[in-house]
């Protein structure tokens, strides 16, 4: 098997029949050995019933159906877990990256790059995803050595080697692109097709968004923790001088009650300041908690395709 494709499906009823379609021409017209692995992560819709569909009407479509739902990278996880190729593509079910620019993928990877990532041309997402996206973009690229151009895009596609070291990894919370970029010796990226969601609501609320980006600089970098640390260090000279002066004023020119407030928001400043590295460490230490549990990062309910079942 040369290529094979993992798709993450999370409630695509809507988007999956032309999915399928376009993604067997377009596989079949590039001339490789191929398969593709669907994961059902718990849809709620008639997501399962037609990737079974699919499954019956081509012998290289493998089903993995979780029986709840456990995230878009846990997803592709346990489709690595199963692929039979040398190179492995991860594609999103929604069709706004359309499978027709897979075949730039492959022939960057034949050219001899382990690790390629695909940039969206023109993002067709609301101007809500797309600039807190830049923040994102810009604070991981300043903070960690992972240089992408665009980390939001799951169009890509990796040598067998770094899937293989990425399952090895025991992390719970874990950003599959930069993992790889990590393992990688030779990465690359290319310019890809955009288009707006076809059907159905993304995925991803705020919450998810922040929880996603929380995971991507905590498990690369402790720049949040050193800078936290350098900041405290700075407040605590400050504070001390301000500890410092008020003695003397106190001593050498009698007491005063006008200062009180600006002590208050000194104090407010530096409570908040507490709070914000405790959430820091919080982060840190909650990564070491899931792994120390060591529970199971997925279910499966069913599997269809493989071994001849």
């Amino acid at each position: 098997m040369e290529v094979s494709v993992v798709i993450p499906v999370y409630n695509e009823e809507a988007n999956l029949p032309e999915l399928f379609e376009r993604l067997c021409k377009s596989m079949d017209s590039i001339g490789k050995s191929w398969e593709v692995i669907f994961v059902n992560d718990g849809s709620r819709d008639k997501s399962g019933e037609i990737l079974r569909e699919f499954a019956k009407k081509r012998d290289n479509v493998k089903v993995i159906d979780f029986n709840g739902n456990f995230g878009q990278h846990t997803a592709i996880i346990a489709g690595f877990e199963r692929v039979s190729g040398q190179t492995i593509v991860t594609l999103d079910a929604d069709l706004q990256n359309p499978p027709e620019e897979i075949k730039k993928l492959l022939d960057k990877v034949d050219e001899g790059y382990d690790a390629v990532g695909g940039y969206r041309k023109q993002r067709e997402d609301s101007a809500m995803r797309r600039y807190p996206s830049k923040v994102v973009n810009y604070l991981r690229d300043k903070m960690t050595t992972i240089r992408m151009k665009d980390q939001g895009c799951m169009l890509r596609a990796y040598h067998r080697k770094i899937v293989d070291a990425i399952i090895q990894t025991n992390e719970r919370s874990m950003f599959i692109p930069a993992l790889a970029y990590t393992f990688a010796s030779n990465p690359a990226e290319v310019e890809v097709e955009h288009a707006a969601r076809n059907a159905g609501e993304s995925k991803y609320n705020l919450y998810k968004l922040v929880r996603l980006n929380f995971d991507l600089i905590t498990g690369f970098t402790l720049v949040p923790l050193q800078v936290f640390t350098l900041t405290g260090f700075l407040a605590s000279i400050a504070s001390f001088c301000l500890v410092a002066i008020l003695l003397f004023r106190r001593f050498f020119m009698g007491s005063e009650a006008e200062g009180v407030f600006t002590l208050f928001a000194i104090l407010f400043f530096l409570v908040s300041l507490t709070m914000i590295g405790i959430g820091l460490i919080g982060e840190y230490v909650g990564r070491i908690y899931q792994v120390v549990q060591a529970r199971p990062k997925y279910i499966i309910k069913e599997t269809i395709g493989f071994d001849g079942k």
